[in-house]
């Protein structure tokens, strides 16, 4: 049986009368452009966002972008971001002038380290963007203290964690900015691109409003130049049918990834990754930052002080050629999978010319260890018993 890495099919076509229902609202209405969806969703996606303002916006890319040049951040500037993340996150920060500055990350979480964040602060650093990899939020109090010493803002980047928690907060709902994705393939997908920005300070929330409608304000005076970050009424409208459905997907993902972790645990040489190993766990010293080299699989974990929602269940594969070898071996038997990320920041071919302010051994390791397993909420026990089946059988 051959298992797709997802499958946007078998969560879309069961909504489909209802999001045929929410097409013909649209297109009875004539408001394609910010119509009466766009601020109904917005509203809805609070208790998602923990956020007093919520903008839709035409793509999570849009949204980091919005929220940079809301803070004015351009030519001269840094901005700390980690190596080990979609490219996003850094392009943002080039298109607007600024440096983006590469951090090494935690080798258990796979988000960015605080510690080693610090140490590359200088003078001309003005902002950080933990981004929350694959649903799981980054140390978000390391994160805020830091920036609140050195007057950093700090933009949260939760493309990968819409309704993620941190000590019960809503991801995005922490720093100066929270930026969400809802690309097809996120746990919330819309049928396009679509994103959305939310924050908690009134003043950044006018502006960012302005700054998405080319800085106008009112209509036809531009006080600014900004740029066409709107999100389409369409997209927003079927959203609004998923967001109904979002706690049932966030749960079987969640269901998912246990059903991975308690089956895999039971294979020789699998350990889950140690928590002790993480810098990221609240009151917890690092045990050492490295792994077991015997171990065949690292499983991911979960935090007791997160939320996490599981966009990928990403799994390590240790030892080098190794995580290869396993992706060209599941592909050949039918299983999805894939490599989120095999460069870092700092090695994509655009960035060669940048200098690199450290070493970033973390985050080089995990881009060659890496590999991401089926986890999308209509997976079938069937299919992941096929799965697991091929993982006990891997050569």
């Amino acid at each position: 049986m051959s298992v797709p890495l997802l499958d946007v099919n078998a969560q879309n076509h069961p909504l489909s009368c209802e999001l045929e229902a929410a097409f013909q609202r649209v297109l009875r209405s004539g408001q394609f452009i910010m119509g009466p969806d766009i601020s109904a969703f917005e509203q809805e996606c609070a208790p998602f966002t923990g956020s007093t303002s919520n903008l839709g916006v035409s793509s999570g890319t849009d949204a980091i972008l919005l929220a940079l040049m809301a803070l004015d951040i351009g030519p001269g500037d840094e901005v700390l971001v980690p190596a080990f993340t979609f490219f996003a996150t850094a392009g943002c920060v080039t298109r607007v002038g600024a440096t983006p500055v590469f951090c090494d990350v935690c080798p258990i979480c796979f988000n960015i380290d605080p510690v080693h964040a610090a140490t590359l602060i200088t003078g001309k650093t003005k902002a950080i963007i933990p981004v929350h990899l694959f649903g799981q939020m980054a140390d978000m109090d390391a994160i805020m203290a830091l920036a609140a010493q050195h007057h950093l803002f700090v933009i949260e980047d939760a493309a990968q964690a819409f309704g993620a928690t941190y000590k019960e907060k809503p991801a995005g709902s922490i720093g100066h900015f929270g930026c969400y994705s809802f690309f097809p393939s996120k746990n919330l997908g819309a049928l396009g691109d679509a994103g959305l920005l939310s924050t908690n300070d009134p003043a950044l929330a006018e502006k960012a409003r302005m700054l998405r409608v080319h800085g106008m304000e009112p209509k036809y005076y531009h006080q600014a130049v900004g740029g066409n970050f709107r999100l389409d009424t369409l997209q927003a409208a079927f959203l609004r049918v998923k967001l109904l459905h979002y706690p049932a997907y966030t749960a079987a993902r969640q269901a998912n990834a246990a059903s991975y972790t308690a089956a895999l645990s039971q294979l020789p040489g699998v350990q889950a990754a140690d928590p002790r190993d993480c810098k990221c766990l609240p009151n917890q010293e690092a045990r050492h930052a490295g792994l077991p080299e015997a171990a065949s699989l690292i499983l991911p974990v979960a935090y007791p002080h997160n939320g996490h929602i599981w966009n990928q269940y990403t799994l390590r594969v240790p030892g080098p050629g190794r995580r290869d070898a396993l992706r060209a071996y599941l592909q050949g038997v039918g299983i999805g999978c894939e490599i989120y990320y095999p460069l870092t920041l700092d090695q994509q071919p655009c960035y060669q010319s940048l200098p690199l302010r450290a070493d970033l051994p973390v985050a080089h390791r995990l881009a060659a260890e890496v590999l991401s397993l089926p986890v999308y909420p209509e997976l079938k026990p069937e299919q992941q018993q096929e799965i697991l089946a091929a993982l006990q059988s891997m050569p």
